[in-house]
């Protein structure tokens, strides 16, 4: 069974008002196959422009990695399409299609 664990890496903001602008997130997939771990990860951003006037406003100091993980959602990271390519990645590993070496040093 593969882990999915989503974390945010960094934060920039504004330090005028505290708004965060981009959230830095990473994915990370993990399987283990007869006590071999297999493991994937893809890496991006979001750009955000906070509005402290805003109802919904949340300054840095009150943000929580699951509410920064929820705005990058909601701004157009597919979580499910990104976890089925790590998905893919370790299926990969763990039955290769393709190799490579030079067949006169084996």
């Amino acid at each position: 069974m593969t882990t999915n664990t989503w974390t945010i890496s960094e934060c920039d903001r504004e330090l005028a008002d505290g708004g965060i602008t981009t959230a830095h997130w990473r994915a990370t997939a993990s399987q283990t196959v007869e006590d071999v771990e297999y493991t994937a990860t893809s890496y991006g951003s979001c750009g955000f422009t906070p509005d402290p006037e805003s109802g919904d406003y949340t300054p840095y100091s009150d943000v929580t990695e699951q509410q920064c993980l929820d705005w990058c959602f909601a701004d157009g990271v597919d979580k499910d399409s990104i976890e089925a390519s790590l998905q893919a990645n370790i299926d990969l590993q763990i039955t290769p299609t393709t190799g490579s070496g030079t067949p006169w040093a084996a």
